[in-house]
């Protein structure tokens, strides 16, 4: 089970990008990595194709989870953890102690 899922809302905590916050649009779990809405943009050269014109098109690239912390409800970072709740594994904030829905 994954610490930070698809439609989380996450904080950047090191790089370019330190402090901004977003939405987790794709995980990618093999590497590690997490495209988050309007994080680590970068600009690409895109050759003309019959549905997409030439031009310079940017989109935001995977940054690594280690860099990501999940946004607690007072809008602070925090770490997350696991717990069993009626039999089923949740994670749960650990600066509060909440339940993460997801």
């Amino acid at each position: 089970m994954q610490k930070i899922r698809k439609g989380d809302k996450v904080v950047v905590l090191t790089g370019k990008d330190k402090g901004q916050s977003g939405e987790v649009l794709q995980v990618l779990p093999k590497e590690d990595r997490a495209v988050v809405r309007g994080i680590n943009v970068v600009k690409r050269h895109q050759r003309q194709t019959q549905s997409q014109e030439a031009g310079i098109v940017s989109k935001e690239a995977s940054i690594h989870l280690s860099n990501l912390s999940i946004i607690d409800k007072d809008g602070k970072p925090t770490r997350v953890g696991f717990k069993v709740v009626d039999g089923k594994k949740v994670r749960f904030a650990k600066r509060s102690g909440d339940v993460i829905d997801g």
